[in-house]
């Protein structure tokens, strides 16, 4: 771990560099472009040969696709406690959900005219849920159980297989229990292209969401234009900022899941209290040893992991907008104060008792989440992003005569005057 003090030479360059801008690295950039093309060009075929590559699964066209034998058997099995967890979480995101959805609104203009928005939710979306290290079954409920609380009729999952060429039977059914209704087993930039493009036999999506590694953001951040996406989720991270109140056994038990996750994940803690920094520590070397992940763990802690002794609370909070965290656990005496002063995290995580597992998991709120400093720009997945949003318009002889001076001197200043025209004209005997 990085542990640097205020005090220390080396601390206010290390600072500057949290500000981060999520921009590829060129190997990832043109290798995703290569991946890309060959989908586009080779369709399934690209998509089989890939897979061998990257995944070590032999597949064929007729296999890309999840059968309905397979959603079934994994279905009979899953636990019932695994069954219970998922419709658990699937009802805090439904509820959850359903309070941000966008409703249809009209209302009359200065004019007279009738304006107002439309919403409706997408024909056809894609989730991509992350396999790799771990099978993501929360990640499959974060993403498609929104679009099921949108209405979003049909919804293809894309999901990296095993080298059996099986998928994990929780994580499937997960995905029908939220509302999947295709799913391929397909991972990495390939899986993107095929949502984004469509294949031989996979019919393109109009929109994009969930996680992935530096690869499948930097194939969804190429493709946009020829589909849209949610943001730019990548490897997780966590920033805690603690003032003295602060557990340091909840701190490090926090810091430790985080770097559970393994590959890029960047775990970040600043507090102002040098005590309390010195205590977590211990607390870190105590815990981990009973961990199972623990090789995964030391890499993290090694590579990615900082530990940072600001000079006020205030300092904190600015290294906080700065770095953007995808997650923000905001422990504080003065929280009233702080809280409000918070501005560029994916989601924040209030007090000791709060842990960001349950967030992961349960809590209702999307886990997908902006990561790479991103959070400047992007917000969570959230359910009004599987709406697409319509303007409408309507205007009778009233509201027509009353809008015709100002659409008159604007199609004189712009040199439109077919535009002038098509007003007037509604006005002529």
């Amino acid at each position: 771990m990085k542990i640097l003090s205020y005090l220390d030479p080396g601390y206010s360059p290390f600072v500057r560099r949290l500000n981060r801008r999520a921009m590829p690295e060129p190997g990832t950039r043109d290798l995703v472009a290569e991946i890309i093309a060959d989908v586009a060009k080779l369709g399934d075929a690209a998509l089989v040969t890939l897979t061998k590559r990257f995944d070590g699964a032999t597949l064929t066209p007729k296999t890309l696709f999840v059968s309905e034998a397979e959603f079934a058997a994994a279905e009979a099995a899953v636990t019932d406690a695994t069954k219970i967890a998922v419709a658990r979480t699937l009802k805090n995101i439904h509820s959850f959900a359903k309070r941000s959805l966008r409703k249809d609104w009209s209302a009359k203009n200065a004019e007279g005219a009738s304006v107002g928005e439309r919403f409706t939710p997408y024909d056809r979306v894609g989730v991509y849920v992350p396999g790799g290290k771990a099978p993501l079954v929360s990640t499959a409920l974060m993403t498609a159980g929104f679009a099921q609380a949108a209405g979003v009729p049909e919804i293809l999952a894309a999901t990296p297989c095993g080298a059996d060429g099986t998928v994990n039977p929780a994580l499937l059914y997960a995905l029908k229990a939220a509302g999947v209704t295709e799913a391929i087993k397909v991972g990495g930039a390939q899986a993107i292209a095929a949502l984004a493009l469509g294949t031989q036999s996979i019919r393109p999506v109009d929109r994009i969401f969930g996680p992935g590694n530096s690869f499948v953001v930097e194939a969804k951040r190429q493709l946009v234009g020829a589909v849209s996406i949610d943001l730019l989720p990548g490897p997780s991270e966590i920033l805690i900022l603690a003032d003295k109140t602060g557990n340091p056994d909840y701190i490090a038990a926090d810091i430790l899941a985080q770097a559970e996750h393994g590959g890029d994940s960047v775990v970040g803690f600043a507090t102002d209290s040098k005590a309390l920094l010195g205590k977590v520590v211990k607390a870190i070397d105590r815990q981990l040893p009973a961990l199972s992940r623990t090789g995964i763990i030391r890499d993290v802690l090694k590579r990615g992991t900082f530990l940072l002794h600001v000079k006020s609370f205030a300092e904190g909070v600015a290294l906080c907008n700065a770095f953007a965290p995808e997650h923000l656990s905001l422990i504080t005496a003065d929280e009233e104060r702080w809280l409000p002063q918070i501005r560029t995290s994916g989601a924040i995580y209030l007090g000791n008792d709060s842990p960001v597992a349950v967030g992961d998991f349960l809590a209702g709120p999307s886990h997908t989440l902006p990561t790479g400093g991103s959070g400047r720009s992007f917000s969570g997945i959230r359910a009004d992003q599987f709406q697409r949003r319509t303007s409408i318009v309507r205007l009778d002889k009233s509201s027509v005569r009353k809008s015709l001076s100002v659409v008159q001197e604007f199609a004189r200043i712009e040199g439109l005057d077919a535009h002038g025209r098509s007003t007037a004209i509604r006005l002529e005997p």
